[in-house]
């Protein structure tokens, strides 16, 4: 039997129609294989798409300028080398040798710890003279401003 979680948040009253018929549909699909969980709970305060576009524009900058450990790495490697540090993610063996970092993930983190994210972005790169670009400056500046 396969486990499968649905999540749909409804923001206005417009919306609720057809998520209940939905779930409701997906619900009796369900109850052929045995009794289904509903849940309805406010959505958890995760990070906001407008966070996810400021965390890709200070990646891309230090990708760009920061060499570490005598290579340049992606976007997505400096994100998991940040969320790590943030999060102390465990790092283990892997299967074909190296290792994996293994933990959080951004998609998971609150609009708090995203922020705590870009201030140890922002950090970094002022230990290591990232010349933020225009996006990524404007992006720094706003969390700069909002914590004083």
């Amino acid at each position: 039997m396969s486990s499968k979680e649905l999540t749909y948040q409804i923001a206005t009253l417009r919306d609720l129609g057809g998520v209940i018929q939905m779930a409701a549909r997906m619900a009796g699909r369900g109850l052929e294989a045995g009794p289904v969980e509903l849940v309805l709970r406010r959505p958890k305060n995760q990070r906001s798409l407008d966070q996810n576009r400021r965390l890709w524009a200070v990646l891309s900058d230090v990708s760009r300028q920061v060499e570490w450990y005598g290579r340049y790495l992606s976007k997505d490697a400096w994100k998991d080398i940040f969320s790590a540090a943030l999060e102390r993610q465990d790092v283990v063996p892997g299967l074909e040798g190296g290792f994996v970092m293994i933990g959080g993930r951004t998609s998971k983190m609150t609009k708090q710890r995203f922020a705590d994210l870009l201030t140890l972005i922002d950090a970094f790169g002022a230990d290591h003279g990232v010349q933020w670009s225009d996006p990524a400056l404007r992006v720094l500046d706003e969390y700069r401003e909002a914590a004083a």
